[in-house]
C-alpha cells in the first residue's frame, strides 16, 4: 500500500486500508476517465453487496482485477467508484447488476462473498478496501434521489459526490456515515475483588452469544453523552470515567463504531427487553472459557474476532492480567 500512515491498532479489522483518496483530484473527471482506461488501473467486482474472492492454498484472496481484463465487467457496472491510489494504481470499486451469479462468477474465476463471512480471514488492507467498497456502493444505492426535491441524482468526482439533476435545485449529497458508540463497561468492586465487565445479548442474537453494549449517536449529544445514555436506556447502569479506545468502520450496513470504555459503581441491571435479551457481568476468567462466535458447540460464545467489541474486550481480558 502507500506510505499514508494508519494510525489504527492493528488487531482491529476494516480500518488498515492506506489508500491515498486523491480529494484534491477526483473532482476533475478527466483525470478519472483517463485513470479508467489506464492500464495500471485495478478493478474490485461487487454483486449484490458481495465481493469477487478467490481460493488460494494460504486462505482466500480478494479479486483485483487488471485493466485489460476488467473492459467488459466496465461496460456492464451499474456503479463504478474511484476508491483512491495504490502507489501508481488506481482503485475502482465495480458494482454489477448481471442476473446470473454463476456466470459472472465463471467471468472472474472466483466466488460472491458477503464481507461478514470472509473478512477476517483476508489479508487486513484486502479486508479494508472490500470494506470501504461496500460502504460507498451502500451509500449510491441509498441516493439515486434527491432529498430535497426528488428528482433523480448523477455522480460525480468519481463516486464521491451526488448532484440532483434538477437545474432548479442541484443539491448536492455527499458520502455519509452514521456514527455509533460501542462501551464495554467495567465494575470494579470496593472489597478488592476481581473485576467485572457488562455484556448483553440482542434479542435476535444466536442463543449464547454475549457483546458489548452498543448504540447510534443523537443529534445533539457528545459521544460520553451517547455512551452514558445507551448503557443506562438498555441496562439500567449509570457510568462515568468515560475514556476512547478506538474507532471502526462497519459497512453492516453503513456505521463508524467508536469504542469507550467506561465504569459503573452499581452491579444491579434493569434491562429493555426491546434492545436485550440477557445481559451480565462477568470476569476475565470466566471470558476466558467462552467460545467464537458461531461455534454451536460453546454454551457461552465472544463477539466476533473482525469487531471492535471483540478488541475491546480482548483488552480488558488482557489488562486483568
Amino acid at each position: 500500500m502507500s506510505d499514508i500512515v494508519n494510525p489504527v491498532p492493528a488487531a482491529l479489522s476494516y480500518g488498515q486500508g492506506a489508500l491515498d483518496r486523491a480529494s484534491d483530484r477526483r473532482q476533475n473527471a478527466e483525470w478519472i476517465r483517463d485513470l479508467l482506461h489506464s492500464r495500471s488501473s485495478r478493478f474490485l467486482p461487487n454483486w449484490r453487496y458481495r465481493h469477487a474472492v478467490r481460493e488460494h492454498d494460504e486462505g482466500p484472496r480478494a479479486v483485483i482485477m487488471e485493466q485489460p481484463s476488467a473492459v467488459d465487467l466496465l461496460s456492464e457496472s451499474s456503479l463504478t467508484i474511484f476508491l483512491g491510489l495504490n502507489e501508481s494504481s488506481a482503485i475502482f470499486a465495480l458494482d454489477l447488476e448481471a442476473d446470473d451469479e454463476s456466470e459472472l462468477a465463471d467471468r472472474i474465476e472466483g466466488q460472491f462473498l458477503d464481507l461478514r463471512r470472509v473478512g477476517p480471514s483476508l489479508a487486513a488492507d484486502e479486508a479494508s478496501v472490500l470494506a470501504y467498497a461496500r460502504g460507498m456502493i451502500y451509500w449510491h444505492r441509498h441516493h439515486g434521489f434527491c432529498g430535497r426535491c426528488g428528482r433523480p441524482t448523477t455522480l460525480e468526482h468519481g463516486g464521491h459526490l451526488r448532484r440532483c439533476s434538477s437545474a432548479d435545485c442541484g443539491k448536492e449529497t455527499f458520502p455519509r456515515t452514521d456514527p455509533a458508540v460501542i462501551m464495554l463497561v467495567e465494575h470494579v468492586p470496593e472489597d478488592d475483588g476481581p473485576r467485572r465487565c457488562l455484556l448483553g445479548r440482542g434479542p435476535k442474537w444466536p442463543a449464547g452469544t454475549f457483546s458489548t453494549l452498543a448504540g447510534f449517536v443523537e443529534p445533539g449529544e457528545s459521544l460520553e453523552q451517547a455512551v452514558a445514555r445507551e448503557v443506562l436506556e438498555e441496562a439500567g447502569v449509570a457510568v462515568d470515567q468515560i475514556t476512547y479506545r478506538g474507532s471502526q468502520p462497519w459497512p453492516f450496513p453503513s456505521s463508524l463504531m467508536l469504542g469507550f470504555r467506561a465504569r459503573s459503581r452499581a452491579t444491579e441491571l434493569r434491562l429493555d427487553p426491546d434492545e436485550l435479551a440477557d445481559a451480565g457481568w462477568f470476569t476475565a476468567q470466566e471470558l476466558s472459557a467462552f467460545g467464537e462466535w458461531g461455534d454451536r458447540d460453546a454454551q457461552l460464545k465472544l463477539p466476533r474476532r473482525d469487531s471492535i467489541a471483540r478488541f475491546l474486550v480482548d483488552q480488558w481480558i488482557a489488562e486483568q492480567g
